[in-house]
């Protein structure tokens, strides 16, 4: 088990805004955490980055200082430096020689098809173009766990879905425990190998579905009746998670 929350509970004034709340994931699992607008999808990500405790319960890591990456839904990039330079960041703050840093940077870059764009400024840059610079710095330092914060939500769709491809590429390669917050359940279910189901805040586990298929996921997977049949099975779940809580 690469990461797990057990009975954890957070309070905000002295309010719950999470749990009890159980989640686990496991070495190389590719998890996706949905629920609605204010249920603590958020907060959960990060207890589980190490950024937040919880009020009550527990916080299970085994991953050790440097092997987690988290991704924002806004890419955070220094807009003064280069899309190389921001790659090459975490890897010089961790004391990694500049030079060998910058040259596994521009390889990240080129491992989401931005090898030509290594001295690029992020003002220069669309918005999928700097969620791949984002994407590539959060992997450069191969990560035993990734943390996606809806990382997708300001995209157009075909910029999603180009993206969750190129996700689920990287995840075949690296192969880092993936949790994948989003409000899309169709992005979730073809994210990932399990969904699981908030209700309305304080978020607990409504329920969680399995998703059949391979990893990455095939041209035309989208149409399978194996998918339709687990997004239905996940709006089902949500569904019941916001009567549990009214």
């Amino acid at each position: 088990m690469t990461v797990a929350l057990t009975s954890v509970g957070v309070d905000y004034r002295g309010k719950p805004c999470l749990g009890p709340f159980d989640l686990a994931v496991a070495e190389g699992e590719v998890v996706a955490l949905v629920g609605p607008s204010g249920c603590g999808k958020s907060t959960a990500m990060r207890l589980l980055a190490g950024l937040e405790q919880p009020t009550r319960g527990t916080v299970h890591r085994t991953t050790e200082r440097g092997q987690t990456s988290l991704v924002f839904q806004a890419p955070t990039l220094a807009p003064w430096m280069s899309a190389e330079a921001n790659v090459a960041l975490p890897l010089e703050l961790a004391g990694v020689d500049r030079r060998e840093a910058r040259s596994q940077a521009r390889e990240a870059l080129g491992r989401v098809g931005l090898g030509a764009a290594a001295e690029t400024r992020p003002a220069q840059l669309s918005g999928g173009m700097a969620m791949r610079v984002s994407l590539a710095r959060a992997l450069v330092t191969r990560p035993r766990l990734l943390l996606l914060d809806e990382p997708f939500a300001a995209l157009d769709e075909i910029t999603r879905r180009t993206l969750a491809d190129d996700v689920l590429a990287l995840w075949s390669d690296l192969k880092p425990a993936i949790l994948f917050v989003t409000h899309n359940v169709e992005e979730a279910v073809y994210m990932a190998s399990r969904v699981v189901v908030m209700t309305t805040g304080p978020g607990r586990v409504a329920g969680e579905a399995l998703v059949e298929g391979p990893m990455p996921r095939p041209a035309g997977f989208r149409t399978r009746e194996a998918f339709r049949r687990t997004a239905e099975a996940v709006s089902g779940l949500l569904a019941k998670g916001m009567e549990q809580a009214a």
